[in-house]
């Protein structure tokens, strides 16, 4: 094993120690985690962002989770549901003697309380909330959910840390939660913004008895503290990574995968297949609620070209149509002849169609995530070759977080999505997402799809739902990629996942 450098003065270790890790005495055991950028919130149910995610999923728990398999693990419940026949019930045992962060114990109605408050206020409630009947407290450690008609997405919904169904005391549930109180395996000790976020281990936690397996099982707390450290700029968590002030980095640039391989100090750690970047269209406001206007969007783009300046490297970049990549259950070809058509000659005969006046097509995109940049300035070129006239909106991550809820601001915000189990998790499809794609043909197969349970007919239906996003244009994929991130040579316990966590990471000796 290649030894691991201590941590040792340099200017970059002089800059970060008196900006990002300037703060309280560490405890006998750290991890020092560089992040994208700042979590603008603690609450996962008010959030999709990936870094409030990885952040939260710490002091804040929901009834279950997926193992490294994604299939649906209980986390808070006892054990999976008992689900009537109908699918219209589903019985939920609570685990007893969970400690909450403020000492108190939890019980029925606090889960009751949440889910009602994730169905009103969480995107990914409101995904299911015209569904449910009725959340109630069955039994002091038992909650039962009523549908009006089946929801087979359900309980990915509840697993997921993303937009979560998260669990809080009955007694602090508002429309804003702060402080937020969790279950988690780390409590938040201290919080200064734009600089870090100091978790320690939460002595009261009841952790489940089962091996680790994925984010299920046992969060062993085997690290003291873990301290989150937003870093906004990629080249600056690598160089952090690489001196030894950071245990781990995540959302590197692909360019320093070489250097990471060839160091003694850090290891890349690479998630192959991660997910898809894709261009988010406004359907609310603006030039793409016109449907020519978005096939010109679509005709114009050279998806390969696109990959090529994000990534440089067909390591870590896939020009592939479907919306899943090969070996997914969800894999089919519908609608792709219409992907990577690199027409500019086409996309200006659709705008002359449309009657296209000049008025800029505002893309608004981050460098946080520089491979989202790269796409933007290449689709910049071929727009402005078709006729658009395209306007930057270049800000950072949180700010692009809040005008993308804001209709008037924007007609492409730049994303990516892991490969997720359940298409249904993409809440990108739901008339009710800040997208607010909706057409009469779309609503009904969506609708279809996720009342249906036999795994074959879902299959079907959802080969012409991508069907849809193809030819309505509901999103753009741009293609697939790899994801790099990098650990300190020795740390072991950090499972490969898009939302890494590190209750059962353990530092080299």
């Amino acid at each position: 094993m290649k030894p691991r450098l201590p941590k040792r003065a340099s200017l970059l270790a002089a800059f970060l120690a008196g900006t990002a890790l300037a703060g309280p005495l560490a405890a006998q055991t750290t991890l020092d985690v560089a992040i994208i950028g700042e979590a603008d919130t603690f609450d996962p149910m008010m959030s999709t962002k990936d870094v409030v995610s990885i952040v939260t999923q710490h002091f804040v728990e929901t009834l279950y989770t997926f193992d490294s398999g994604w299939n649906v693990a209980p986390l808070l419940a006892t054990d999976l549901p008992q689900i009537s026949d109908d699918g219209l019930t589903y019985t939920i045992g609570i685990r007893e003697g969970v400690t909450f962060h403020d000492g108190s114990s939890m019980d029925a109605k606090d889960v009751v309380a949440s889910l009602e408050r994730w169905l009103e206020v969480a995107s990914r409630g409101k995904l299911v909330a015209d569904k449910v009947a009725s959340v109630e407290a069955t039994g002091d450690y038992e909650v039962t959910i009523t549908l009006t008609e089946a929801y087979s997405p359900l309980l990915s919904l509840l697993a997921f840390s993303n937009s979560a169904a998260a669990i809080y005391p009955e007694e602090i549930i508002g429309e804003t939660i702060d402080p937020v109180i969790g279950t988690g395996p780390y409590k938040i000790a201290e919080h200064v913004p734009d600089q870090y976020l100091q978790l320690v281990r939460f002595d009261d936690y009841s952790s489940r008895s089962e091996e680790p397996d994925g984010a299920a099982g046992a969060r062993k707390q085997t690290v003291d503290e873990i301290r989150f450290v937003p870093v906004p700029d990629p080249n600056t968590r690598v160089e952090g990574l690489l001196s030894g002030q950071f245990d781990f980095a995540d959302g590197l640039p692909a360019e320093s995968y070489g250097r990471l391989e060839s160091s003694d100090v850090a290891d890349p750690m690479l998630l192959q297949p991660f997910g898809w970047p894709v261009f988010a269209l406004n359907h609310k406001d603006g030039l793409l609620a016109d449907k020519t206007i978005r096939k010109a969007l679509q005709a114009a783009l050279p998806m390969d070209d696109m990959l090529f300046a994000a990534f440089g490297d067909d390591k870590f970049f896939l020009t592939d149509g479907p919306l899943y990549p090969e070996g997914w259950a969800w894999r089919n070809d519908a609608g792709v002849e219409l992907f990577n058509q690199n027409d500019q000659a086409r996309a200006a005969e659709l705008l002359k169609e449309a009657g296209y006046d000049g008025t800029p097509l505002r893309i608004l995109t981050s460098r946080q995530y520089e491979f989202h940049f790269k796409m933007a300035e290449v689709a910049r070129m071929a727009l402005e070759a078709a006729g658009f006239t395209v306007q930057m909106d270049v800000v950072d991550w949180a700010t692009l977080g809040e005008r993308r809820n804001d209709p008037a601001l924007w007609d492409i915000y730049i994303s990516h999505s892991p490969f997720l189990p359940e298409p249904s998790l993409t809440d990108m499809y739901s008339e009710t997402s800040r997208l607010g794609w909706s057409n009469p043909e779309k609503d009904k197969i969506l609708a279809q799809f996720t009342s249906e349970t036999d795994p074959d007919k879902r299959k079907e239906l959802y080969t012409q739902l991508q069907g849809q996003v193809f030819e309505d244009v509901g999103f753009i994929k741009i293609g697939a990629f790899n994801a790099l991130s990098g650990l300190a040579e020795g740390l072991t316990g950090v499972t490969e996942t898009p939302w890494p966590f590190f209750w059962n990471a353990e530092p080299a000796e």
